[in-house]
């Protein structure tokens, strides 16, 4: 069995995505494999657990990862088809009944869960899943403009004196900038911010400081942005931040040679790639067989990686 075989025999939201990316699949086969995840595997558990209330874990947001947000983060990474009937029931409950009471600051309590609240790397992936599955995000998306420091990035810790931007931050809002262009909300505005956070990572080459080129092994929060994880939720690492590049349509230069490296560093002699780590927290449903173990989650995310920057060299 091929790796690429590995792949298309699993669940039906990595499936039609290796169809699409790996392996240029007709259209109209794509599109049928898309539709299953609504019906299929992880992603029919993730909508079979919404609550009538429109919340996952009881909560716009929480610290367990089994949150409405993050499930409706790992929707869209599923790529369940935001025009299906399935989401745009699932969406509509979470737009029209869901704030965010208890899950933020007491003066965000009455606030819709698509207008966000009150941290950049929270709003970020809000407005990532809102744009993504056709909601209007364009609140949040003003205050993350507004938000911007200095050197190109974003930090949570910004309000309480922070200068220096911070790649866990910059990564969410720099998807959610993303995002809202790719649904139609780009704006020269928009389109400026993203760029100066995108040069944000690529003058530090994805994992090195700019002051002194040193190797960021981990951040203050302990996260290791050479060990790849699935979900990342809000933590950086350097396959996310290549994978935010490859979505953009970036020209992969020689700032992102070292990343690129790394990436191919990790493929074992079988062709996968691990699950390196795990972030803590209560996953909603399964998507990979364990720390350690071989994961198509990462090496799906991989391959397409390798294969952008061997294209755009071609």
């Amino acid at each position: 069995m091929t790796v690429v075989d590995w792949l298309l025999d699993s669940d039906p939201s990595i499936r039609w995505q290796v169809l699409r990316d790996l392996t240029d699949a007709p259209a109209d086969e794509v599109a049928a494999g898309r539709a299953r995840v609504a019906r299929e595997g992880a992603g029919a558990q993730l909508l079979a657990l919404q609550a009538a209330d429109g919340r996952w874990g009881g909560a716009a947001w929480n610290r367990g990862w089994n949150s409405t947000m993050h499930v409706l983060w790992l929707l869209r990474h599923l790529g369940l088809d935001p025009t299906s009937a399935e989401a745009r029931r699932a969406v509509g409950l979470v737009r029209d009944r869901v704030t965010w009471q208890g899950s933020g600051p007491q003066e965000c309590d009455g606030n819709p869960f698509f207008a966000g609240e009150v941290e950049p790397c929270i709003n970020g992936q809000v407005a990532t899943a809102g744009a993504y599955f056709g909601q209007d995000v364009r609140g949040i998306v003003d205050r993350l403009l507004g938000e911007q420091l200095s050197d190109g990035g974003w930090n949570c810790e910004a309000p309480h004196g922070s200068t220096r931007s911070s790649f866990n931050t910059t990564i969410c809002v720099l998807e959610a900038l993303l995002e809202h262009e790719r649904a139609g909300g780009g704006t020269p505005e928009v389109t400026e911010a993203r760029l100066r956070g995108q040069e944000y990572l690529l003058e530090r080459r994805l994992f090195r400081r700019r002051s002194t080129g040193e190797v960021i092994e981990r951040d203050r929060k302990g996260g290791a942005w050479s060990r790849f994880a699935f979900p990342t939720w809000w933590h950086y690492d350097v396959l996310r931040g290549l994978e935010y590049l490859r979505r953009a349509g970036v020209a992969p230069d020689e700032r992102v040679a070292e990343a690129i490296e790394l990436v191919a560093s990790k493929r074992d002699g079988d062709g996968w790639w691990p699950l390196e780590t795990r972030h803590p927290g209560r996953m909603p449903v399964e998507t990979d067989e364990g720390e350690g173990r071989p994961s198509r989650w990462n090496t799906l995310r991989a391959l397409r990686v390798l294969r952008w920057h061997e294209q755009a060299g071609a």
